[in-house]
């Protein structure tokens, strides 16, 4: 008999591209600037993607950045903010100029790649929307240049307006003309965090004192002379207890010193308007993990990031990675043009050895974050929300407790006559001899589950875990990404997934399921799967 393929299969079925290029690059900071003009100059076809300016339904549920209420109206007038992103980068009117098809308040949701799973795509494809449509975008070579964004950080009135990521603040600043803060504290020492707040102090913003649990600056000395000539103070030793304020906005600081052995110091108030969280800056690998790249924890590199060899690629064909999302690093920090260097590397596809990490000791991020962790939200005794979307705090997380809308307080404790599992409050109980995964934890829990994505709590359980475990940070696997990647209207999710007739003519019968679509007139009172009559014929046989 001659061969025949199974008839409900799509191999061999076209997903519905709507355009092609031979690039596509998403994001255009330095890096994503740099392989645009890169591509162009090699004569390839290239469309440049980024979301911002964002809506400001979009900031106020803190996506991409945690922007924690500290912008202005201004954000809500769209052709101004569209200006202003224009304006803040001198490269885009080369880019222009080289013919490079750019797309600004164009969000890119997933990428899809090859493999496995999905062994019919003919090459790396992008979903992309804006607020009116979602599409699929068919590349010889994607380019993420995705950027990083800031590690949250609980205590107590963490959830107040005024509370904001650095990245986000000095975004607001810079490029929007947008932050309502005036008198800020920087929780955080790094490179990153100095440079930040420096930069926001050119903008305008007085920055009145700079907290950290170490007893002296992590990061660049050069940096932290800048800002203490300033008048910026310095509480080394010390650690947030409470943003406090009327209502829901931050009126002061209350710091208190972490160890009271290590530390002579007597608690202290700070007047400021605005908290900025600069504990970490975390590379931002969401479209790159759900792709499928390898990925792997790097303290010296800013955490988990992709793997890549000496070209910027990933472990995927076709995907590439430049700036921060790739790695973050001191050096990489003051001097954008290692970025800019990558994002060359990466359109011309050129072997090249990696720029040195650091100019000096690479810090140890993941136990300096395990320590902010320690102090600010355990032994602060861990009341506040760690995830603010779905109100968990920390001992809920450790406890492994279901949502308290499912009514766990009024299941019975465990004990010897009732050892039921559910009951059982600890993480070794639940998870068993390896290490925890934020996986289980999320679901369990559903901390990472709002509408951030878990942006403000990611890091933050997984250094929970890693003190609950006794393990390095390095050891908790990291949580998995899905796409899409950004909250999407469901309308947009539609029009970006609609088959073609070929591919959905046998929806009904894949994985030989029968249709779940029944007439609700038809449906019993009780009804399960299980009664169906598997053998009748369903609407596309």
């Amino acid at each position: 008999m001659p061969f025949r393929p199974d008839p409900k299969s799509i191999a061999g079925t076209d997903l519905p591209v709507h355009e092609r290029t031979q690039v596509l690059i998403i994001g255009a900071g330095p890096a994503g600037l740099a392989a645009a003009l890169q591509a162009a100059s090699l004569g390839r076809s290239v469309i440049l993607v980024d979301e911002n300016p964002l809506s400001a339904e979009t900031m106020g549920e803190n996506v991409p950045l945690h922007f924690g209420g500290g912008m202005t109206n201004a954000v809500r007038n769209r052709n101004a903010m569209l200006e202003a992103v224009v304006e803040s980068e001198p490269a885009f009117s080369e880019a222009f100029d080289a013919g490079i098809d750019i797309r600004l308040g164009t969000t890119c949701w997933g990428v899809y790649a090859p493999g496995p799973d999905v062994g019919w795509l003919p090459g790396p494809v992008a979903g992309l929307m804006d607020g009116d449509r979602s599409w699929m975008v068919g590349a010889e070579q994607i380019i993420v240049a995705a950027g990083r964004r800031d590690m949250g950080l609980s205590f107590a009135g963490w959830e107040k307006n005024g509370v904001v990521g650095i990245t986000a603040a000095v975004r607001l600043a810079k490029r929007y003309g947008a932050l309502q803060a005036r008198r800020a504290v920087v929780l955080g020492s790094s490179t990153e965090a100095l440079q930040s707040a420096l930069e926001l102090r050119d903008a305008g913003v007085e920055i009145a004192a700079v907290i950290d649990h170490v007893f002296e600056p992590l990061g660049s000395p050069v940096l932290w002379a800048q800002l203490a000539a300033g008048g910026t103070r310095g509480l080394f030793g010390y650690v947030p207890r409470e943003a406090v304020g009327a209502q829901e906005s931050v009126e002061a600081v209350i710091a208190s010193p972490w160890r009271a052995s290590d530390s002579d110091g007597a608690e202290l108030t700070i007047a400021c308007d605005t908290v900025l969280l600069g504990v970490g800056a975390v590379p931002v690998i969401e479209l790159l993990d759900s792709v499928g790249c390898q990925t792997v924890f790097d303290g010296g590199r800013g955490g988990v990031v992709p793997v890549l060899d000496g070209a910027q690629r990933t472990t995927k064909v076709g995907i590439f990675a430049v700036g921060d999302c790739a790695g973050i690093w001191a050096a990489k920090t003051l001097d954008p043009e290692i970025a800019r260097a990558e994002g060359r590397r990466a359109a011309s596809q050129t072997e090249q050895v990696q720029a040195e990490t650091s100019g000096g000791p690479t810090p140890d991020f993941g136990e300096y974050r395990l320590r902010w962790v320690q102090a600010a939200v355990i032994d602060s005794e861990g009341a506040a929300h760690v995830c603010q979307c779905e109100e968990v705090t920390a001992h809920e997380i450790l406890e492994v407790r279901p949502p308290r809308y499912l009514g766990w307080e009024d299941l019975p404790p465990a004990s010897e006559a009732d050892p039921v599992r559910r009951n059982r409050r600890d993480l070794h109980s639940l998870l068993g001899d390896s290490p925890p995964h934020p996986d289980q934890v999320k679901r369990l829990t559903r901390a990472g589950m709002g509408v951030c994505q878990g942006r403000r709590c990611r890091e933050q359980v997984a250094a929970l875990l890693a003190l609950a475990a006794n393990v390095p940070l390095e050891s908790i696997p990291a949580a998995t990404h899905r796409a899409p990647v950004r909250p999407m209207r469901l309308n947009l999710a539609a029009l970006a997934s609609s088959e073609s007739a070929a591919m959905a003519e046998h929806w009904d019968t894949w994985f030989g399921m029968p249709s779940q679509y029944v007439p609700y007139w038809d449906v019993p009172e009780t009804y399960t799967a299980g009664e169906r009559d598997q053998d009748a014929e369903v609407a596309s046989e």
